[in-house]
């Protein structure tokens, strides 16, 4: 018989639906019945792509004589983390106080209240029996100690950011020498050999290299541009490309590497960080002009197009890591296969894609994976690069042919608010440096089941997850950072003022909704609308990760909007939030590089820049192909009541561009090149 979770949606859950465990989803039912039975709660939090969760599930979950003791002794809640971020975060902040280092599956114990006292990740069957005897043993016999320890907790994790990190209000220092001091921050932590950060495993966290990408654009306009961090930047980003992080065939990114080579990833591939990815190596191709970050941004929306690509236009989840119960088993080949496949292209093939007989990966497969450019390896084989490409497209088609036959990783069909945001920038960002109107489709039809399906017409809110027709879960605030993001990516591709509207809408709507009321507190936003579910702690969002944190997205947002609509009072609020993280930054600027990113922009004023006139996309298409990212652009082909194109026309029949500095304009130019003269 299935469990509770038999009428969730998520993906996560519905895969512990015929579990023994009696799990039931998050929610008042399961809270209720611990109080009413006086037993501990087990939380256990994972996601549908999770290797390691699936495996305890395996053990564990799916044993009728564990889920007998785990029914018996505790009231047993699963989580989907990526549903409920909120819930997910409360405890992996509680168990990391534990002294327990997180990570997924995160099994948490609580009191009936809901405050946690203990907490491990995965644990093997016959550990993991012994833990729930002993926690049951504990819970009998020494309960006051246990609500000891969880009101000890629940006091830490309320604590404030300030009173935490020590954050007070600071006006934000803008100058080279601060900036200089981030950059050494990261950079002595990078991997100058083979990219990346100097550890394993290696994600890709591109807020990192988007933070140098913008340093070193710093360092160009006050002389000679800092060549160090291009170069850690173009390491990192051709070495993840051509790795086995990379999926060499289809196209798109996994989570991360297990080694520090970018060798053996762990397969699963999410949105998250595909639509970020889109827009670091769209900015990277910007500035270097590498064939390979073409290939790169093409070749993953076309995977995200065949893969995760909904009917109604949204994006879904994951996909993940493991098929027939075996991790990498769709994406790797025996050598058997390979040259079965191949026949006589084997060889060559073999060589570039560091094959060995034996396979270079676990149970004698092989994981496609180079370390040589297309350059060097055409020259050191006598070819042209046309020559390796009809090459490359010829094996790939076969290998591809085969490999779509095999049965195929499971598919995390939730779409996540939060998530899509990251893929209309990614999307809007790809359009705007490529020109491909298929990419301006796709970001189009994405803003639009944004607007449509993930936002509630009755009070602008948004939802945070949709599947099957049904929008749910009160949007948090990742979720408006992201998606305001992405809109503003999108007005600035097109010139289309609705996206403007719509982003400053919810904007309107997190300021009134997720800020702090009491008004000694600092100006970080928090996580969770006001109006949401109440659980033990409201937390604040403050150091980037895989996805950069929801306060440094928001404070990057409320700029841009400033500029584009003179809104003196968003900036003036973005300004006291870098205040307030600044010297924190400057202590921790590897683990806040969205921030660190917005100081390097602000080193030196932002071009406004207002196109005007009959051919304003053809001169923002010129505008856009180079990599210049201190920039918002405004446009029109007639009027328009915005305030950077209020009473500003053509000159003389031609389009106009009107650069500004902090409101002042310089002289109109009709031309790129004189655009270009006056910003360099």
């Amino acid at each position: 018989m299935p469990n509770q979770l038999i009428y969730e949606t998520s993906p996560y859950l519905l895969q512990h639906a015929h579990n023994p465990v009696d799990w039931y989803p998050w929610g008042e039912e399961a809270l209720n019945k611990a109080i009413e039975e006086d037993k501990p709660i087990l939380v256990s939090i994972g996601y549908s792509a999770c290797h390691w969760c699936h495996v305890m599930e395996r053990e564990s979950f799916e044993k009728e004589e564990i889920a007998h003791v785990m029914n018996e002794k505790f009231v047993c809640i699963k989580v989907d983390r990526e549903e409920r971020p909120d819930v997910d975060a409360i405890y992996m902040d509680a168990v990391q106080a534990m002294g327990v280092q997180g990570g997924w599956p995160l099994n948490v114990f609580l009191m009936p209240d809901a405050k946690p006292f203990y907490g491990v990740t995965y644990l093997p069957p016959r550990n993991w029996v012994n833990l729930l005897a002993s926690i049951s043993d504990a819970y009998q016999e020494h309960r006051g100690d246990l609500e000891q320890s969880a009101e000890g907790f629940a006091r830490e994790l309320n604590l404030t950011d300030a009173d935490r990190y020590g954050l007070a209000q600071n006006d934000p220092l803008f100058s080279p020498e601060s900036l200089d001091v981030l950059y050494r921050k990261v950079i002595v932590k990078a991997d100058d050999e083979k990219g990346g950060m100097n550890r394993a495993p290696k994600f890709p966290i591109p807020s990192i290299w988007r933070f140098l990408l913008r340093y070193y654009d710093a360092t160009l306009a006050s002389g000679e541009g800092n060549e160090a961090a291009l170069r850690q930047v173009e390491l990192t980003l051709d070495r993840m490309a051509l790795g086995g992080i990379y999926d060499q065939l289809g196209g798109g990114f996994a989570r991360y590497s297990t080694d520090a080579d970018w060798f053996a990833p762990h397969f699963e591939k999410m949105l998250y960080d595909n639509g970020q990815l889109l827009t670091l190596y769209s900015e990277a191709y910007s500035l270097t002009k590498s064939p390979l970050y073409r290939h790169v941004v093409y070749q993953t929306i076309a995977f995200a197009q065949r893969e995760l690509l909904s009917p109604e236009g949204g994006f879904y989840s994951a996909l993940d890591a493991d098929s027939e119960g075996v991790e990498g088993k769709f994406y790797t080949f025996t050598t058997t296969e390979l040259k079965e496949i191949l026949g006589d292209d084997y060889k060559w093939f073999a060589d570039l894609y560091s094959i060995s007989e034996e396979g270079n990966w676990e149970h004698g497969r092989n994981i496609l994976h180079r370390t040589e450019s297309d350059e060097s390896f055409a020259e050191r084989m006598s070819w042209s690069i046309s020559d390796l490409n009809v090459r490359l497209d010829a094996t790939h088609t076969r290998l591809l042919r085969v490999r779509n036959e095999r049965i195929r990783p499971g598919l995390d069909d939730k779409i996540l608010c939060s998530w899509n945001g990251l893929m209309l920038k990614g999307l809007a960002t790809a359009y705007r440096v490529f020109n491909e109107p298929e990419f301006l489709t796709l970001a189009l039809r994405l803003a639009y089941f944004l607007m449509k399906k993930m936002r509630d017409s009755r009070n602008g809110r948004l939802w945070h997850t949709y599947k099957a027709g049904r929008a749910r879960q009160a949007g948090f605030l990742d979720d408006y950072a992201a998606v305001i993001d992405g809109l503003l990516a999108l007005y600035q591709a097109t010139f289309t003022e609705s996206w403007l509207t719509e982003a400053d809408q919810l904007t309107q709507y997190v300021l009134t909704n997720f800020a702090d009321p009491d008004p000694s507190a600092d100006d970080l936003l928090f996580f969770t609308d006001k109006n949401g579910e109440e659980l033990i702690a409201r937390r604040k969002e403050l150091f980037d990760n895989v996805i950069p944190a929801s306060n440094s997205m928001m404070a990057e947002n409320l700029y841009v909007l400033s500029l584009l609509l003179e809104r003196s009072a968003y900036a003036e609020r973005a300004d006291r939030m870098l205040g307030r993280v600044q010297p924190l930054v400057q202590q921790n600027a590897d683990y806040l590089t969205n921030w660190a990113a917005q100081f390097a922009l602000r080193v030196r004023p932002t071009a406004e820049i207002a196109i005007v006139g009959p051919e304003a996309d053809s001169l923002r298409i010129e505008l856009d192909a180079e990599f210049y990212p201190n920039k918002v652009l405004s446009g029109t082909t007639e009027k328009s009541d915005l305030p950077l194109l209020q009473q500003r026309g053509p000159i003389d029949g031609k389009t106009a561009v009107y650069v500004c500095y902090n409101r002042a304009c310089q002289l109109p130019v009709t031309s790129v090149a004189e655009v270009w003269q006056m910003l360099k």
